[in-house]
């Protein structure tokens, strides 16, 4: 992927994160801490490497929620704060970063650097307040161990998914963190009751199977109020969709079928997530298709226009599935 295409997804990824951490403490913007925090569960070499070294996601709530009321405490301030709450980010929808966390993720992408999460992680760990150091060896690590092995991951750089399109379906796949164990994000995604959950498309489900085994189908039903309250356009089409399971691999892998009943020109959408243990909780592997009908397969100069569309829509797709399944989890 381009400079450009890497710095604005790891930018959306941090800033979804950071927004939904700093929304469990009432707050609307978002410092360095909410920016750490974020790199925790990023499925990026940084968040690999941080969670390598035990600085996780709850460990680090802990160390960033100890350190601040440390900070207060020094300046004769015993009010107790606020507790953690719920995720209120996408009820609310208003974030912004601090002007310190804004440079980090400028210095981020200047120059010759890449603007991915780990170039984000190497700023901030060399950010002048001293706040990143102090979490840090709560967690029991130092900024120069976090360098050191981040140097030796980036010697093996990953080849970064991108979407395709053969004429008969659009496809990509992409990487995700979820703060949670195997066996829970099994119990989840291997629910049909619990679908609306994680898939940000769905509200509610019905007509679920007796029993959960491929060739079980199930009607879901488009989401028409969002988080925040408001009403959501829903094309009467698209309304109802009917969910099929087509494998299911206990604590493995999972794939469904989504076709639109009212609207037979749609396209399938096929969906497949392939869980692995990983340091501080499970690795998700996303692959996501658009199956074209017979009726609308698009023109060969009109795929080529519309690639880099294709390109950003499945990306942001995969990305929204893998930051709901972390989220149920937060």
């Amino acid at each position: 992927m381009s400079k450009l295409t890497v710095a604005t997804a790891t930018m959306y990824e941090l800033s979804l994160a950071g927004a939904e951490e700093a929304s469990r403490l009432g707050e609307q913007s978002g410092d360095i801490d909410h920016l750490l925090l974020a790199l925790t569960i990023n499925e990026q070499v940084a968040g690999q490497v941080l969670r390598a070294l035990s600085v996780d996601l709850e460990r680090t709530r802990a160390a960033v929620e100890q350190q601040h009321a440390d900070q207060l405490a020094s300046l004769g301030v015993q009010a107790a704060a606020p507790g953690p709450g719920r995720i209120t980010y996408h009820e609310r929808g208003d974030f912004e970063w601090n002007d310190r966390a804004l440079e980090v993720l400028r210095r981020a992408a200047k120059g010759g650097k890449r603007g991915d999460a780990a170039a984000v992680l190497r700023e901030l760990l060399a950010e002048g307040s001293g706040l990143i150091a102090a979490i840090l060896e709560r967690l029991e690590t130092t900024p120069q161990q976090v360098h050191e092995v981040l140097d030796q991951a980036e010697r093996y750089p990953a080849v970064p998914s991108r979407a395709m399109d053969d004429g008969a379906s659009i496809s990509g796949a992409g990487e995700a963190h979820v703060s949670a164990p195997v066996a829970e994000v099994w119990a989840l995604l291997s629910d049909p009751a619990r679908m609306p959950e994680w898939d940000p498309g769905f509200g509610r489900v019905d007509d679920l199977p007796d029993e959960i085994e491929p060739g079980a189908s199930w009607t879901a039903y488009a989401l028409e109020t969002a988080p925040n309250g408001k009403p959501q356009r829903v094309n009467p089409e698209r309304r109802r969709a009917r969910i099929e399971l087509v494998e299911s691999e206990p604590t493995s892998a999972i794939e469904w079928v989504t076709t639109w009943p009212d609207s037979p020109k749609s396209n399938r959408r096929r969906m497949r997530v392939v869980l692995e243990p990983a340091a501080g909780g499970t690795r998700l592997l996303i692959q996501q298709g658009w199956e074209r009908t017979a009726k609308r397969r698009a023109l060969p100069l009109l795929r080529r226009v519309m690639r880099p569309l294709y390109n950003a829509a499945i990306w942001l797709q995969i990305s929204q599935i893998g930051a709901s399944i972390g989220r149920a989890f937060r």
